[in-house]
C-alpha cells in the first residue's frame, strides 16, 4: 500500500536506504521494490545487534545509538554530495518507526520532507473488514512491550485500542486484554495486506506463530455491532514449494531472497544437517531426512504444499547444483502435483565459495562434475572427466569422496593426468565458511586423495590456470584470455 507521492520518490530517488536485521531482508524494500529503478545507489542499514545479543559496553542502547549515528552518517555523506535519499519505511514514519532516528540526527541540517504512510492499524482495520471506533468512541494506541498490569488498566478505561509489536509480548498482551475482561471482542491480524495475512479472533492465535509484524484491534462498542464478515475467519494462503540455498555455511551466506522465503515457511524440509543452518522457530515445523532419499522428501514437501501449507525445502549452497531442485521438479511433473507451484531459489554455490577463497580458479570456463556414482555409473563420471579435461576446462569436483568410496579421488586424479600436466594447479576447499574452514593450494601431481573428504571440493584447474605468491597469501586464477597457441 504505497502511495503515489511515495512510488514517485522511490523511483526518482538517487539512493535508497532501508533498515533491516543481520539477515538483510527489508519489508519496506520489499514493499517498494516494484518501483525502483534499478539505478539508484542502496543503503542496507543492518542492525548489528538484537536485544538479546550484544558485548557492547553500553550495552543493547550503546551498540543501537552507536549504530544510528554510524547510518545517518552514512546518508549524510550522500546528502553532502547532493543526492537525493529517500528512507524506506513500513507504515508511517513518524508511528513507530526507525526512521525518526534518522530525523532526529538529520532533519536540522537537510531539507527534510516526511511522505505519509498507512499506518498498521488502518491496514489492519481494513483486513478485518470491521470499523474500530465511531461518533465519540476513543481509541488508544498502545505498545505490547508494556507491563501487563499497565496494559491491562489502559484497556480497561478504553472504549478501543490497537496494541502493537506483538511477537514475543503476545501472551502478555493476551492475558492482559483477560485481565481487563475484553478479551473476547479483541481481534487478530498478521502481516496486514501483505503476503501471508492472517486474520481471526486473538484467543485462537497460537502464540508460537505471531510474528512481530502483528497488530491486536480491539473495536469499540458501537463499532462491534457492525456483523462480522466471512474474512474474519482467517486467510488462508495457498500452498507453494520454495527450494532455497543456503549457501556453504552459516546466515552470513544467506541471500535475502532465500531468508525472506525461510521466515514465511510454515514447514521446513531437508537433509538434517542442512536444516540445523537455519535457525529455530517455533512457529514451523521441521522434517528431516536422510540424504539419499531426495524423491520421498520431494514427494512430501509437494504433499505439505498440496494441504495449503507454505514449505521451504532446504539445500546447501545452491539448490540447482547436485542438490534438491532437480528432485522436486522431477516429482513435482508427475499430474497429481501439477497444480502446486514451485519455486527455486539460487544460492551460493560450494564451487563459487571455494574459488573466491583463493582468487578466480573458474575465471573462465569451467565444468562442474559430481565423483558420486550414486545415480550414474562410474564410467560415465570417468568420461565426462575425460572430456572436461581434453577440452581444457577448469572442473570443480563435488562429491569427491566417501566412506563407501574412498577410490574415487586417486581414480579420478589418474584420469585427468592423461590429459594434464602434473604441474596443473589444484584447490582443495573444506567446510568453506565453517568452523573447519581448510584450503589446500597442491598440483594435480601432488593431490593425495587422503586430503579429500565429502565435505572437501576440488577445483583443478586449466592448462592456463596460474598460482601467484601475494602479499595476502597465495592467489590461484584462470585468466579469461587465450592466447592463440592456447586455443
Amino acid at each position: 500500500m504505497t502511495t503515489i507521492k511515495a512510488a514517485r520518490l522511490v523511483r526518482d530517488a538517487d539512493v535508497i536506504a532501508y533498515h533491516s536485521a543481520r539477515h538483510g531482508r527489508s519489508i519496506a524494500r520489499g514493499i517498494a521494490e516494484p518501483h525502483l529503478s534499478g539505478t539508484a545507489i542502496e543503503e542496507a542499514l543492518v542492525y548489528p545487534v538484537t536485544t538479546e545479543t550484544t558485548d557492547h559496553p553500553g550495552g543493547y542502547q550503546g551498540a543501537i545509538d552507536e549504530f544510528y549515528t554510524e547510518a545517518a552518517a552514512r546518508l549524510a555523506a550522500h546528502l553532502d554530495a547532493g543526492r537525493d535519499v529517500v528512507l524506506l519505511a513500513e507504515g508511517d514514519p513518524l508511528f513507530y518507526g526507525s526512521y525518526m532516528h534518522m530525523h532526529k540526527r538529520l532533519a536540522d541540517r537537510y531539507r527534510t520532507e516526511v511522505v505519509p504512510g498507512v499506518t498498521s492499524i488502518s491496514a489492519a482495520s481494513a483486513a478485518l473488514g470491521a470499523p474500530l471506533v465511531e461518533r465519540d468512541e476513543v481509541l488508544t494506541v498502545l505498545p505490547g512491550t508494556l507491563p501487563r498490569e499497565e496494559l491491562a488498566r489502559r484497556l480497561a478505561d478504553t472504549d478501543s485500542a490497537a496494541v502493537m509489536k506483538l511477537g514475543r509480548t503476545f501472551t502478555g498482551v493476551r492475558d492482559a486484554l483477560s485481565d481487563a475482561g475484553r478479551l473476547d471482542g479483541a481481534r487478530y491480524v498478521e502481516r496486514a495486506t501483505m503476503d501471508g495475512q492472517r486474520t481471526g479472533l486473538l484467543s485462537d492465535v497460537d502464540p508460537a506463530s505471531v510474528p512481530y509484524f502483528a497488530i491486536a484491534l480491539l473495536p469499540g462498542d458501537v463499532a462491534s455491532s457492525v456483523p462480522v464478515p466471512e474474512v474474519e475467519t482467517g486467510i488462508v494462503a495457498a500452498g507453494e514449494v520454495v527450494v532455497v540455498g543456503t549457501g556453504p555455511a552459516g546466515r552470513d551466506w544467506l541471500t535475502p531472497q532465500v531468508a525472506a522465503a525461510l521466515s514465511t515457511s510454515d514447514d521446513l524440509v531437508g537433509y538434517g544437517p542442512y536444516l540445523d543452518r537455519v535457525p529455530p522457530n517455533p512457529r514451523q515445523t521441521r522434517h528431516a531426512s536422510d540424504n539419499r532419499v531426495e524423491a520421498e522428501r520431494a514427494a512430501h514437501a509437494l504433499d505439505l504444499a498440496a494441504s495449503g501449507r507454505r514449505v521451504a525445502v532446504v539445500s546447501a549452497g545452491d539448490p540447482g547444483v547436485f542438490a534438491m531442485a532437480a528432485a522436486v521438479l522431477e516429482v513435482a511433473s508427475e499430474p497429481k502435483y501439477r497444480d502446486v507451484p514451485v519455486r527455486v531459489l539460487p544460492g551460493l554455490s560450494a564451487a563459487q565459495a571455494v574459488s573466491a577463497s583463493v582468487g578466480a580458479p573458474l575465471g573462465h570456463d569451467h565444468a562442474m562434475i559430481s565423483l558420486s556414482d550414486r545415480l550414474k555409473p562410474w564410467d560415465v563420471v570417468a568420461g565426462r572427466l575425460a572430456a572436461a579435461a581434453a577440452a581444457d576446462l577448469a572442473i570443480a569436483i563435488y562429491n569427491p569422496r566417501s566412506k563407501a568410496r574412498p577410490w574415487q579421488v586417486g581414480a579420478a586424479r589418474d584420469v585427468l593426468l592423461s590429459h594434464r600436466d602434473p604441474e596443473t594447479p589444484v584447490v582443495l576447499g573444506r567446510d568453506v565458511g565453517g568452523a573447519g574452514e581448510r584450503i589446500t593450494v597442491t598440483t594435480l601431481g601432488g593431490l593425495d586423495p587422503e586430503q579429500v573428504d565429502m565435505r572437501t571440493l576440488v577445483i583443478v584447474g586449466s592448462s592456463t590456470t596460474r598460482v601467484v605468491e601475494r602479499a595476502g597469501g597465495t592467489a590461484v586464477f584462470t585468466p579469461r584470455h587465450y592466447r592463440r597457441e592456447d586455443a
